[in-house]
């Protein structure tokens, strides 16, 4: 087998390549095309270089590949970890397939498909520089022509090291599974096949932030349908949805997805030394009607909360600091595990940020939180990019309630109700809507955010700034900060 590597200038943007879940010794790479028009290579490697050395690799045969959605015949991915791998070391991942002589189309070799880079994580929090995590959330396709991954690959690669982004956490909605009039259909091959296109539009839109240090991604309602997985609405779209049929096939295609292509934890926690603590929770593809998570999964949950030694980073698809919606279903819908979370949240007397999406809107807020000194600082990123036209009408600005945390009727034993702070010069600014656009309603601007670690006199600091996806600064052509200056906050005392 030749193992020369041939350079064709050819269009691989079908091929897709996302960093997974990394450690401080290991990585999970995932490779392969959500595309029909694609087939599977009956030979194919992942390389991981250093320094451009190849020190692994990693092949693929076609037995490895594996379908993304049960009941097809079509897209295939398979996953490779690589182990032994060095803590805070900058890595590089080439995707290859082989050509071979029988296939009578290129000359023999292998063929460069798509490139990775990424970071294994620190051992520990430093003074020298900034762990960061970029965060971001609700990603609709039309109209973003690449600029949010061209936003976020710009400050990957020219941005100052305190902001670059070390891993990245999408919050929800990466996906916009029920807009559009084609959601009636009732065929279950179409549905199958109508989700698996979506995902492919996205993922090739969203390449150059999945192969840019790794990502975690966590499904919101989006990734199913509107408030799932209650099908009481009536937004014309999802009237299919009433059948039983066809809601079964749409389930079962939208979990196949979240499970094998965004590969979201039920609940997952890292820590990064003794400096800090991350868990993210998925706390939408669970729900029944009383509970977002089941009991055993929920218990999870609350031990890292009430474990913890150290500030603690909790990652959720939906906001804590919210007031009840009436025509959908937030955290509040879920009285007592709502109330079990904020108890566990507060009982360590550590400090606790939280990162979230969902609601189409950008802001800080901070209020205390239990009774031994801790403070919640809620951190929102939405969206990545807005809907459009008739959707269009689904935007906001930055809310700026509740005044007081948390509700009364949510009130932990022993707990009082706190003020919370809300400084609006760290709320995402908005862009004026014009009724026969594009963009009906006025919106907020499309960004993500950089949450930047580092110890300042052997105390954590965070510093948080957001980045204006389709505007740039005229002088270094990277995202222009929404922010005036960073918002900055000690998180040890």
């Amino acid at each position: 087998m030749a193992d020369t590597t041939q350079e064709y200038q050819t269009d691989t943007s079908k091929w897709a390549i996302a960093v997974h879940r990394v450690t401080s010794t290991s990585v999970e790479i995932w490779v392969g095309s959500l595309y029909t028009t694609l087939i599977k290579p009956k030979m194919a490697r992942v390389c991981l270089l250093v320094n451009g050395e190849v020190i692994q690799t990693k092949d693929i045969t076609t037995s490895d590949w594996k379908r993304p959605f049960r009941n097809t015949t079509q897209r295939f991915v398979s996953l490779q970890t690589f182990d032994d791998i060095q803590p805070n070391t900058a890595y590089t991942v080439r995707f290859e397939r082989y050509i071979s002589p029988e296939e009578e189309t290129l000359p023999v070799g292998w063929v460069h498909l798509r490139n990775a880079y990424f970071n294994t994580l620190p051992e520990s929090i430093s003074s020298e520089s900034s762990f960061t995590i970029g965060l971001a959330s609700c990603f609709y396709p039309h109209r973003d022509g690449g600029r949010a991954a061209e936003a976020y690959q710009a400050l990957y690669e020219r941005g100052d090291d305190e902001v670059k982004p070390d891993i990245t956490f999408l919050t929800g909605d990466q996906v916009y599974l029920d807009i559009g009039f084609d959601s009636l259909s009732r065929d279950p091959d179409e549905i199958r096949q109508r989700i698996g296109d979506d995902y492919a539009t996205n993922w090739q839109l969203l390449g150059g932030i999945l192969n840019r240090g790794a990502t975690w991604m966590l499904p919101d309602d989006h990734e199913f349908w509107n408030d799932y997985p209650f099908h009481d609405s009536l937004i014309p779209q999802l009237l299919a949805l009433k059948l039983k049929g066809v809601r079964e096939t749409w389930t079962k295609a939208a979990k196949d997805a979240v499970k094998n292509i965004q590969r979201s934890p039920r609940v997952e926690t890292f820590t990064i030394g003794n400096d800090l603590s991350f868990c993210l929770a998925d706390l939408r593809s669970y729900r029944s009607k009383n509970t977002f998570l089941p009991h055993a999964t929920f218990k999870q949950l609350t031990n890292w909360a009430e474990s913890l030694t150290s500030p603690g980073v909790l990652v959720i698809p939906q906001p804590l600091i919210v007031n009840i919606n009436k025509t959908e279903r937030n955290l509040l819908s879920y009285k007592a595990q709502y109330k079990r979370l904020l108890e566990a949240l507060g009982s360590s007397g550590q400090n606790i940020v939280v990162l979230s999406g969902d609601v189409h809107f950008g802001r800080i807020a901070s209020c205390p939180i239990g009774e031994k000194g801790a403070t919640l600082t809620e951190i929102i990123s939405s969206p990545m990019s807005n809907l459009t036209y008739l959707n269009g009408i689904a935007t906001t600005g930055p809310e700026f309630s509740p005044e007081q945390f948390p509700a009364v009727d949510f009130l932990p034993t022993g707990w009082q109700q706190q003020a919370v702070t809300y400084d609006k010069n760290f709320a995402i600014s908005t862009k004026k809507g014009f009724l026969f656009s594009a963009y009906p309603k006025e919106r907020t601007r499309e960004h993500f955010m950089t949450i930047g670690f580092k110890k300042v006199d052997q105390k954590l600091q965070m510093t948080v700034n957001a980045w204006r996806i389709r505007e740039r600064d005229p002088a270094s052509y990277l995202p222009l900060s929404d922010f005036e200056q960073a918002y900055q906050v000690l998180l040890t005392k």
